[in-house]
């Protein structure tokens, strides 16, 4: 079906039905007239060739998403969410591709995106880390998602994790904790860094770097590890305040083969806010919830921003972590 067919079906113009169904008919077509011809294209099914229309205005209403296997992560559903409906809302496209992990695919990848005319490029990381921003075509908008440039004008949105650590610390202490573990990862990445720069801060006088203790890996073994390490104590933690979700698993775990009860002989935090984990843990388990969807909203809005008005990059946002209370604190025995 073409403009002519929609046309002849309304009884107008073709300038007329273009128009109309570019939008640009505010006081320049009659309502009623306008409606016919809308109706008159459902009716015939047409569907405007956006190829013919990129061609004109240099613009694909497309959104490349270039993934380093954020597909598969935990996390995806939700990051991927966010930037496909602030993406869709706005009349535009999320064409996504997932290297895998394999950074010899990333180069081809661009070109790929590049070719099909994206108007701007989102980067998404696996986890929030810091990296050497890929090189992209000269003029094309590029926004990281989960990541910070070490270099260059990309925009940029993370998880404020000094926000979010903060909150679960004073969780613990407002239910009278003062005895508080860490168990954190051996991994050296900013979200590690920066919980434990603020577990520290937040306790103050009462921070103990004998109750830090790190597992092998930040996973649930590496939660058991850790934990067991803590718990085993003659002068044990009141509380436990875990890297993730899954390290807390992992305390729930060493806390049941030390004989002792959540919350009633610990209290746990974990941080993520992992679905399908925290709320399935017995009790349930209070954690912090890491923003993916409004990061990745964040990340298409402003790609969409910087597509549309040629504005320079170099912009960033730590989106908020807010705190997600369960069945996992109470105030401790002693008090």
């Amino acid at each position: 079906m073409t403009l002519k067919d929609v046309a002849a079906r309304a009884g107008v113009s073709v300038s007329t039905v273009s128009l109309v169904l570019n939008g640009r008919d505010a006081r320049r077509v009659k309502p009623a007239i306008g409606e016919r011809v809308r109706q008159a294209a459902d009716e015939l099914g047409y569907a405007p060739n956006l190829l013919a229309r990129s061609l004109r205005t240099r613009h694909t209403k497309t959104i490349g998403l270039l993934s380093d296997m954020v597909a598969t992560t935990p996390f995806a559903g939700r990051m991927l969410k966010g930037a496909q409906e602030a993406a869709w809302q706005a009349g535009y496209v999320l064409l996504l591709i997932d290297t895998g992990g394999m950074a010899d695919l990333e180069h081809s990848a661009i070109q790929a995106l590049a070719q099909r005319n994206v108007d701007a490029l989102i980067y998404a990381c696996m986890y929030h880390r810091e990296i050497d921003v890929p090189e992209i075509p000269d003029g094309l908008p590029l926004v990281v998602l989960d990541g910070r440039p070490l270099a260059g004008t990309a925009d940029w949105v993370i998880p404020d994790e000094r926000g979010g650590a903060r909150a679960a610390v004073e969780h613990l202490l407002a239910a009278g904790h003062r005895r508080i573990g860490f168990c954190t990862s051996g991994e050296d990445v900013p979200a590690a860094r920066e919980r434990l720069e603020t577990f520290t801060e937040t306790l103050g006088a009462d921070f103990d770097p004998s109750l830090v203790a790190r597992g092998e890996s930040g996973d649930v073994h590496g939660g058991v590890r850790a934990a067991g390490e803590l718990l085993g104590r003659r002068d044990r933690p009141t509380a436990l305040f875990c890297f993730n979700d899954r390290m807390a698993m992992g305390a729930y775990r060493a806390a049941r083969t030390a004989g002792l009860s959540v919350p009633g002989d610990v209290s746990i935090v974990g941080f993520d806010d992992q679905e399908h984990l925290a709320d399935a843990l017995d009790p349930g388990l209070t954690t912090v919830a890491l923003p993916h969807y409004e990061m990745g909203v964040w990340a298409a809005r402003r790609a969409l921003a910087r597509a549309g008005s040629g504005a320079p990059g170099g912009e960033h946002a730590l989106m908020p972590c807010p705190l997600v209370v369960r069945d996992s604190v109470t105030a401790p025995r002693s008090s």
